[in-house]
């Protein structure tokens, strides 16, 4: 069993860091210990899977991460800053300014084409206008959704969709993306060409934190986290290993906890 408390195998300066995280639901007689004193720290530049069986706390940890929820005990830091102490109307400036966010459904605005999704979090902040078209285009060429900027969301593919909400996610440079089983809702290959943009995004300096219940997903991380009844019960350091080694480790301790994985080829 692992630590209860896991640090970063890198030396950098945390970018989040979660101290004796607890959430409880239900009443005084009839508790639900969602997280019970869950501890890690992600550095800067990391690429983090969070995996574990239904019912084991990484939906709620991240629903925690982003502010959607708030903690019943314990602290999240990001940038230093404690999240579970902010009112409000900061709230809403932390998430708009510091997090991204990538969703299984993209959560695209229908009415709006891609190019405006992606520009609608600099828009809010009132970016200049020339900043916003360079900073669109290029995160847009990046991803490779370049020709799809003045199509509507209906007539992208699931994958143009799912790469467009990365390119929205990160146009604003937040200290953390936060992907929420983001390949859930596509085929193999539009899930591999995902993969492989939130990959080199992180090669270029993004920190990601995902959540997913997907071997094939979780293998192009650089560390997975495992949960288990509310407790980050293991971890697993990729390093120098191949992303099929280090999908097989995975896939060994997911077999442990009765969970499915994909064969990675």
């Amino acid at each position: 069993m692992a630590p209860a408390h896991i640090r970063s195998a890198q030396p950098a300066q945390p970018v989040l860091v979660c101290q004796d995280v607890e959430k409880l639901y239900g009443t005084r007689s009839n508790v639900t210990r969602a997280l019970d004193g869950v501890s890690f720290d992600v550095a800067a530049g990391e690429y983090i899977a969070i995996m574990g069986p239904s019912g084991s706390g990484k939906t709620t940890l991240l629903n925690c991460i982003s502010t959607i929820d708030r903690p019943t005990s314990g602290h999240i830091l990001v940038d230093g800053q404690d999240i579970t102490a902010l009112r409000p109307g900061q709230l809403s400036r932390f998430r708009r300014e510091r997090l991204g966010f990538v969703f299984q459904d993209s959560n695209l605005l229908d009415t709006l084409t891609a190019r405006e999704n992606i520009a609608l979090a600099l828009t809010i902040n009132h970016a200049p206008a020339k900043e916003v078209v360079a900073r669109v285009t290029g995160v847009a060429e990046r991803l490779g959704v370049a020709d799809v900027l003045d199509k509507f969301p209906h007539e992208m593919s699931g994958g143009q969709k799912q790469r467009v909400a990365a390119a929205r996610a990160i146009v604003t440079d937040p200290s953390l993306v936060l992907a929420d089983e983001p390949t859930g809702a596509l085929d193999s290959k539009n899930s591999r060409r995902l993969l492989e943009s939130l990959e080199a995004l992180n090669a270029d300096g993004a920190t990601i934190i995902m959540v997913t219940h997907d071997s094939f997903a979780a293998s192009y991380a650089r560390r997975a986290l495992f949960l288990k009844d509310g407790r980050v019960w293991n971890e697993i350091v990729r390093g120098d290993k191949t992303r099929k080694a280090f999908f097989d480790e995975i896939m060994d301790v997911v077999s442990f906890l009765g969970g499915e994985g994909a064969d990675v080829r």
